[in-house]
């Protein structure tokens, strides 16, 4: 097995590393040239300065002065390592107040609202991984799209992922109004717009059938929960069937031990998953189309379960069995039919951290917090440096 190692690229202080300015920061300004007009010290709160040396310029046009920092100080106290050090453990599963104790023991107080806002800030500065600012260039022929909910002061938020189901990567993470179909459309549409991809990958949710639809996108829906609610209704059928007590079947002069058959069939049909299949998947429909509906707050009869079950399959079928008709030049299918890079995203970039928590404050913190470790874990192989969105 290969271990994946997070390479964290912590922002360096440089005391004399400074860059003189090159425009004059008084917007209604226009000013560039400048003079020095002192040096002086200002206090860090660092792993290993205490204090750095700023220059102030004055602007020769508007006469304005103002102070330019060292590489890796602000105008705050704490330096930008300090910041990308309590990033780092946090990232790693320390909570907030332990990020402040093992900053304490490494000889840098920083108090616990320090490293909460240090996190929130680099969640804010993550490029792309919101619906409106997708990482610069990008581009896939197909995006995968799930939802979660987590809790955020006492009720239920639902977050959106969106990801490369060719290769995990997570695209998108953003607070969704409601899961219909003309949100969900409204939220992938541009991004795959964005990126350029031409076919969703989903679970098998109407409400993201419609949004593929409404989008002009192809869809391959995930097999395995196809497969599994398949199987689950085949045997609740069959059950019902063997019974005996159902007289449904008889009224279309179809055989118990035919119906039976042709739930086994069904059931083989569904692992091959055959383009070619489809036809086969009609004629059992057509066979229970007559099926008579249930009145009003009466259950359905065993055939019309059957003709309903046979309809939506046969009408699946080309989006359950998509990935065996996309394939690459070797003649390798480009997807594997699943919905699984998706779920794994929600399961370790945003459902695993939240599980040590008592739930979010803030729908803000929820999306910052998601979009930090996500992005964290699509630079898994290159390296995160996190000089690059801290604050």
């Amino acid at each position: 097995m290969e271990h994946m190692r997070l390479n964290l690229i912590l922002p360096k202080v440089i005391p004399e590393q400074i860059v003189q300015p090159e425009k004059c920061p008084n917007e209604k300004c226009k000013g560039k040239h400048f003079k020095v007009h002192q040096e002086v010290k200002k206090n860090v709160r660092d792993s290993q300065y205490g204090e750095v040396i700023a220059i102030r310029y004055e602007c020769l046009k508007c006469k304005r002065t103002f102070r330019v920092y060292p590489q890796g100080v602000l105008s705050g106290q704490i330096s930008q390592r300090v910041k990308g050090m309590a990033v780092m453990l946090y990232i790693l599963g320390l909570s907030y107040g332990a990020v402040a104790i093992m900053m304490e023991a490494l000889g840098v107080f920083l108090s616990k609202t320090s490293v909460y806002r240090a996190v929130q800030a680099a969640g804010e500065a993550i490029p792309g991984m919101k619906r409106n600012k997708i990482a610069s260039g990008y581009e896939t022929r197909a995006v995968g799209a799930d939802l979660t909910y987590v809790k955020c002061k006492g009720k239920w938020l639902p977050i959106g992922v969106i990801v490369d189901p060719i290769n995990g990567m997570v695209l998108s993470i953003d607070h969704l109004s409601g899961e219909d179909a003309q949100i969900l459309q409204e939220w992938i549409e541009p991004i795959a717009d964005t990126v350029g991809a031409h076919t969703l990958v989903t679970d098998d949710a109407d409400a993201f059938k419609q949004a593929a639809d409404q989008s002009g996108l192809d869809q391959q829906v995930c097999k395995s929960h196809v497969v599994r609610n398949t199987e689950e209704l085949i045997t609740s059928i069959c059950q019902s069937i063997e019974t005996g007590k159902d007289s449904s079947l008889a009224e279309l002069q179809i055989e118990p031990t035919q119906a039976l058959a042709d739930l086994k069939r069904l059931g083989e049909l569904i692992h091959s998953r055959q383009p070619r299949e489809q036809a086969e998947l009609q004629a059992f429909y057509e066979r229970y189309a007559a099926a008579v509906p249930p009145k009003k707050a009466k259950p359905a009869s065993v055939a019309y379960r059957m003709r309903n079950l046979f309809l939506d399959r046969w009408n699946l079928w080309p989006r359950l069995t998509f990935y065996r008709t996309w394939k690459d030049a070797n003649g390798n299918p480009i997807l594997d039919g699943t919905n699984n890079a998706d779920e794994r995203a929600i399961g370790w970039w945003v459902k695993e951290r939240y599980r040590t928590m008592r739930g979010y404050k803030r729908e803000k913190s929820a999306l910052n917090v998601s979009r930090l470790i996500a992005f964290s874990g699509n630079h898994l192989s290159k390296g995160l440096d996190l000089a690059s969105i801290i604050a």
